[in-house]
């Protein structure tokens, strides 16, 4: 006989879950106010809105079309600030994604519990610092009475101090390196995670075959977390637009402008220093829209090339 399936009713989920709905409830109003509530400010890049005219001049100032679009492509700086964006990001990317897969295949590796352990408190830590300190550390190093500038005289690769972050053509390398060096253990989180799901029984099967750690390494852990590793690049592609804002605002001055100067720290510049509410908007939609796009191309191009995806 055939069994009957079970039907349950709306609100017999209501009740049964009420607990669970309750919980659940805070978090979605603060995500109804913080990120669905601040959407409605979108039409201010359409709009010759002015601070002054308040909260109620959003929909009642008049349409201007695209001209906020248009001036921000028209500002010496835009262009700019698009490459060193895409310049950090992209490198950044190319280094800190397989730099970070290797450690944590590395750390697979380590045997010794209380030493693997150590690793991983020791490459945790600095995730757990704000950047204000984190930056200022290297600003205090990198200064020309740093240790970096004494031990590089000492060892006579340099005849006078290098002002590191006074020099535009260092600031990119450092970007790069203090977020690797700030979230290098934090990210093989999800690699470790992934690791741990890869059956066992494979690596045992190889290695009764003869192949060595780096064999099994090569030809059974990177295939079975493939999944992991394409998602995570596809976010770093759509995040291609995105910099860790504090992270640039801590090393950035002046000096290192030309080369420090990128869509996030813009953003805020004109916005919330210069009151170019409508301008700032503009172009923190523009940045969205790429992203949704870069998302999309993504995500489909590795469906396309390695059958797996985000969605």
């Amino acid at each position: 006989m055939r069994r009957k399936q079970k039907t349950y009713k709306l609100g017999h989920d209501y009740k049964t879950q009420l607990e669970l709905l309750i919980m659940l409830w805070p978090a979605v109003i603060l995500i109804l106010i913080f990120d669905f509530t601040p959407l409605f400010g979108l039409v201010m890049a359409f709009k010759n809105f002015e601070p002054i005219m308040g909260v109620k001049g959003i929909f009642t100032s008049e349409w201007n079309n695209f001209q906020h679009f248009i001036r921000v492509f028209q500002n010496f700086q835009f262009w700019p600030m698009v490459r060193n964006t895409l310049g950090i990001n992209l490198i950044g990317a190319f280094i800190s994604i397989p730099v970070t897969l290797m450690f944590a295949l590395l750390l697979n590796e380590i045997k010794h519990p209380k030493f693997k352990s150590l690793v991983q408190t020791v490459t945790y830590l600095p995730h757990f610092l704000s950047w204000v300190i984190f930056g200022g550390l290297f600003i205090t190093l990198l200064n020309t009475t740093g240790i970096v500038n004494v031990v590089l005289m000492e060892l006579n690769l340099i005849d006078k101090p290098i002002q590191f972050l006074a020099d535009p053509q260092y600031f990119w390398g450092i970007a790069i390196g203090t977020g690797l060096l700030k979230d290098l253990g934090w990210g093989a989180i999800l690699y470790l995670a992934a690791m741990a799901g890869v059956d066992q029984s494979l690596h045992e099967a190889a290695a009764i075959d003869g192949a060595g750690r780096w064999k099994r390494m090569l030809h059974i852990t990177i295939p079975s977390i493939l999944p992991t590793l394409m998602v995570l690049i596809i976010f770093a592609v759509s995040g291609m637009l995105n910099n860790n804002f504090t992270q640039i605002y801590v090393l950035q001055n002046t000096l290192n402008l030309p080369a420090s100067q990128v869509i996030d720290t813009y953003v805020y510049q004109t916005g919330l220093l210069q009151f170019q509410f409508a301008s700032a908007t503009a172009i923190g939609l523009m940045k969205s829209v790429f992203a949704l796009l870069l998302l999309v191309g993504a995500n489909a191009l590795s469906k396309r090339l390695t059958k797996t995806g985000l969605f």
